[in-house]
């Protein structure tokens, strides 16, 4: 149902773009001059919601041999027979089936969650993560993670990407259009004005889109903090938060996992481009509702 509102989202902010191109009078303009509105939008759309489908179908697999995962298939002592407990009771309470359990190897306390569907994920914790916190910690990681999950936040980051991959897919293409034949008068067809335009503009416009992606998962994240709170305890969700500011700095887990891990690390050109919020914010938040 997720997938299929967020499907019909996308193809209704589709057609209001077109319509106000329309509108504008624009459409058979550029139609006649070698641009068709929209087959061009049509085209984008599927390669921008279906890249950003394809990689979420192949997260777990990227998970699994990117960060090398091993999943626990049968318990090895009683820290992993532990992990796998704790998330299968939290799975339940959220009304989910038993996500796959993962240990990745990193000595930064981390840990994600991934997968297309919230009842086909995995749940990984990193080696540090074991070693630094205690078992109420984890368990409230664990819960900030199957939260992720039982929301449908994999999804729905994915979908808002693959909207935004259009609109960039789109407007560079109408840029590199402009520029080919307005400015550099190219009469015969699309010229190599047209492609390196839009290869720069593309670079540009998705540079200028990442801060909208960045606020979903702010948001989301938020909401995946009260989740683990109310699945092991305000005070357990905040005392792991406390332990991971206390790192330094922490190893940040691969671009595609960044969104769904438990500390995003500091962002590189401010809150903006931050996939998660500061942690100091993360437990005020928290902290109010003791």
């Amino acid at each position: 149902m997720r997938i299929l509102l967020f499907l019909a989202t996308n193809a209704a902010i589709i057609l209001v773009l077109f319509f106000v191109i329309s509108l504008l009078g624009l459409d058979q303009t550029l139609y006649d001059q070698g641009f068709p509105v929209g087959t061009v939008l049509v085209t984008c759309a599927i390669f921008g919601v279906g890249g950003s489908f394809i990689s979420l179908l192949l997260s777990k697999t990227l998970a699994k041999r990117g960060m090398g995962a091993q999943v626990i298939e049968q318990p090895r002592s009683d820290a992993e027979a532990w992990l796998v407990q704790t998330v299968s009771h939290q799975a339940q309470a959220k009304g989910i089936r038993m996500p796959q359990v993962a240990i990745f190897p990193s000595d930064s306390p981390n840990a994600f969650a991934t997968g297309a569907r919230k009842d086909a994920a995995l749940v990984a914790v990193s080696t540090g993560l074991l070693q630094r916190m205690n078992r109420d910690e984890i368990e409230a990681v664990l819960g900030h993670e199957i939260s992720h999950v039982a929301n449908g936040d994999m999804v729905t980051l994915a979908l808002v990407q693959g909207i935004v991959n259009t609109f960039v897919l789109f407007l560079s293409r109408l840029v590199g259009y402009l520029v080919d034949r307005v400015i550099l008068k190219n009469e015969r067809g699309l010229g190599i004005g047209f492609f390196l335009t839009s290869i720069a503009a593309q670079i540009v416009f998705g540079i200028l889109a990442t801060p909208i992606v960045m606020w979903f998962s702010r948001r989301r994240e938020f909401r995946a903090d009260t989740g683990g709170a109310g699945l092991a305890g305000t005070n357990k969700m905040i005392s792991a938060l406390k332990s991971l500011k206390a790192v330094a700095e922490p190893q940040p887990l691969p671009e595609q996992m960044a969104a769904f891990g438990i500390s995003g690390g500091r962002g590189r050109f401010g809150r903006l481009f931050m996939s998660h919020p500061p942690l100091e914010e993360r437990i005020e938040r928290l902290t109010q509702h003791v």
